[in-house]
């Protein structure tokens, strides 16, 4: 992953990324990019959390929600925590559920396969 401050394109497709530095840089080509946003929430770690990353959700309160694996999305303006297999999704920002970042769907595809 690269924090960035800025990003351009040009017309040939080809992306400008600037360092959040603002001095450093690199160009890419569109389909090697996979821009992540932020979604201004933090794991149970202090790690940040962004769109694509696969998490893991956990609690030690009974009744509360059970813990699952799946990949963070954006769906009608809300960031949701999806897991295709089981055909669920629950709200990324909760009070009793934590989170914790077990990879991304760039790197760490494997993390979701076969995952309940």
């Amino acid at each position: 992953m690269y924090p960035v401050s800025n990003i351009e394109w040009d017309i040939d497709d080809h992306i400008w990324v600037t360092a959040d530095d603002g001095k450093n840089g690199i160009e890419l080509i569109d389909e090697e990019a996979h821009l992540m946003p932020y979604t201004g929430l933090h794991d149970k770690n202090g790690r940040e959390i962004y769109e694509g990353d696969i998490v893991r959700t956990g609690t030690d309160n009974i009744g509360d929600p059970d813990p699952m694996i799946g990949q963070v999305i954006m769906r009608e303006g809300s960031w949701l925590i999806e897991n295709e297999k089981m055909q669920e999704a629950i709200e990324l920002f909760s009070e009793i559920t934590s989170r914790e970042v077990i990879g991304n769907i760039f790197e760490n595809p494997e993390l979701l396969e076969g995952k309940q």
